[in-house]
Formats: structure tokens, sequence, C-alpha cells
């Protein structure tokens, strides 16, 4: 179950940042429509946090990212920070 992060600077992430996925991510059972264990995002996709929330049981943050093909839950292992571009 995910609640609401009770100290949002306890995040590494903010709404709206832009990030990438950090590896390849898999459906693990949660993502309806699509098989288990089927790739989803490929490492380096671009997305976008839409929402923060806490795994109770675990106290670990949680980012709902849009990738624009799929909305999937992160951990923040799973994610890294847009890449600046060179200027």
């Amino acid at each position: 179950m995910m609640i609401d992060l009770p100290d949002p600077d306890a995040a590494r992430f903010r709404w709206g940042q832009s990030v990438v996925a950090a590896t390849d991510l898999y459906n693990d059972g949660s993502f309806p429509g699509a098989p288990e264990d089927e790739l989803l995002v490929v490492e380096g996709g671009p997305g976008e946090i839409v929402q923060i929330g806490l795994h109770e049981q675990t106290r670990q943050p949680v980012y709902m990212v849009d990738f624009g093909v799929a909305v999937l839950g992160c951990l923040e292992a799973e994610l890294a920070p847009t890449p600046a571009k060179p200027s």
C-alpha cells in the first residue's frame, strides 16, 4: 500500500522532475494489461515524476513516473536524474 510521503524533503526526486530509467523496467505483475516480466521501459527511457508516496511496509519513497507508454511505480534505485544537455 502506498501513502503520502510525510516528509517530502526526504525524497531524492521531486514532483514534476524529469528523470530516466536507471535500469530496464519489467512488469513485476503490478502493471495490468501486460504479461509478467515483460519489458516496459528500457534503461535511459525518459519520464516525469507525477506523484510521490511512501511504501507503508518498507518506508521507502515510491515515485509514480509517466514514461509516456506507461505510468509506473519506481523506487529511487530505479531512477536517475535526466542528464544535462551539452551547451
